[in-house]
């Protein structure tokens, strides 16, 4: 049975991650942290119902890892708050599930070196919902074939998000971008018309969306359009716990969800 602990207990997609531990064979609850609720019950605080297992402060990371014997850590939570906790949870000896967007190059770095230096596994990925990491690879192959058409990223999301643009839609840029040789890109078109060979890439912020990301292949005469369209927030939750059972005796590493999908 794979113990998973779960910070941001409190939260929306913290909430949504312990649903899906609680309806999954394999994988239990065996802690949950955050800086709200501490001492309540988080099966009750997320809505899945009675777990018997108390949110924690983050404070206390460490020591309740060790006492709960807990070896996988899910965290969807924010890039500060992600490079502070990921080097405790790896030198703990706790495998992660990574889903926090918008770290620097400084951070992403640090928490690789954690992983790496203490011996343990992680998944890190932008997006854990199985039908966006498919995406990633319709668009790969699409733009081989459409290599000198203009080339835009559209993403929306709901009015609460921390980051802009998203880690989806930079990730679905850096698979193009790749595959077609441009590494230019910019966000906005404000001071950047007309259009040179560049990849743009433009952020929605609004109301309750879950996320939406479209890619615009544009030329003479005709245009292609491929999207991706999150109905919830449910489906990256599911692909993080999908995510911590498949980490389970996997080799020390970082793994990323095309590794999990075959991909």
């Amino acid at each position: 049975m794979i113990r998973a602990g779960v910070i941001g207990a409190s939260g929306k997609m913290g909430g949504l991650i312990i649903q899906n531990i609680a309806r999954s064979e394999g994988i239990e609850l065996s802690s949950a942290y955050d800086l709200n609720k501490i001492g309540e019950d988080a099966g009750d605080v997320a809505g899945a119902g009675s777990l018997g297992v108390s949110i924690a402060s983050v404070e206390d990371l460490g020591e309740v890892l060790k006492e709960s014997k807990t070896n996988v850590l899910i965290d969807f939570t924010i890039a500060a708050a992600t490079a502070s906790n990921a080097p405790i949870v790896a030198a703990s000896g706790v495998n992660l599930i990574i889903g926090t967007t918008g770290f620097s190059e400084e951070q992403k770095e640090a928490i690789e070196e954690s992983i790496l230096k203490n011996g343990v596994s992680a998944v890190i990925a932008p997006n854990y919902a199985v039908g966006v990491n498919v995406f990633f690879k319709i668009i790969e192959e699409a733009a081989k074939y459409l290599p000198d058409y203009d080339i835009e990223v559209i993403e929306a999301h709901h009015n609460r998000k921390q980051d802009a643009p998203s880690g989806t839609a930079m990730k679905a840029a850096e698979v193009i971008g790749k595959a077609v040789g441009r590494e230019e890109y910019i966000f906005g078109r404000q001071g950047n018309a007309p259009r040179k060979n560049e990849i743009g890439i433009h952020a929605i912020r609004g109301g309750d969306i879950a996320g939406d990301h479209t890619i615009l292949f544009a030329g003479e005469g005709e245009r292609i359009e491929i999207k991706h369209q999150a109905h919830s927030r449910d489906a990256f939750a599911a692909g993080a716990v999908k995510a911590a059972i498949w980490l389970k005796d996997k080799k020390s590493g970082i793994y990323s969800m095309e590794d999990i999908l075959g991909l």
